[in-house]
């Protein structure tokens, strides 16, 4: 199975910035979709920005203006740059990528979750 290694979470004043990454293992990986999901304390998990290979991207509403999603191919990792944080953003960010890689003597598809990366807006 592929592992997602996720970094960037912290505590920020309201206001603030925070990048997030996330980057699979293994080098023999294509990817089609990438994504940032979160959960608060007491809710569902929700979309926060998708990418997918093509470029496309979809944003939650909540974060239209302010989040942005990105990749690096040569290193197939996803980032997420969130400004204007709000208490609200506060959730754990979860990475999600879907693709194929070579692993286990055979190319297999994937779909992936990273552990998740604390994000703590204080206001």
């Amino acid at each position: 199975q592929v592992q997602l290694v996720e970094s960037g979470g912290g505590l920020v004043q309201a206001g603030g910035s925070l990048l997030l990454s996330c980057t699979p293992s293994g080098s023999d990986i294509s990817i089609n979709h990438m994504a940032w999901h979160r959960q608060a304390p007491g809710k569902q998990r929700e979309l926060v920005a998708g990418l997918t290979s093509d470029g496309t991207t979809d944003y939650g509403d909540s974060v239209k203006g302010r989040f942005t999603i990105s990749r690096l191919i040569a290193k197939n990792t996803v980032y997420l740059q969130m400004n204007s944080l709000k208490s609200e953003d506060t959730a754990v960010y979860y990475c999600n990528v879907r693709g194929g890689a070579w692993y286990s003597g055979r190319w297999r598809q994937f779909d992936s979750w990273g552990q998740g990366t604390q994000v703590t807006v204080s206001s």
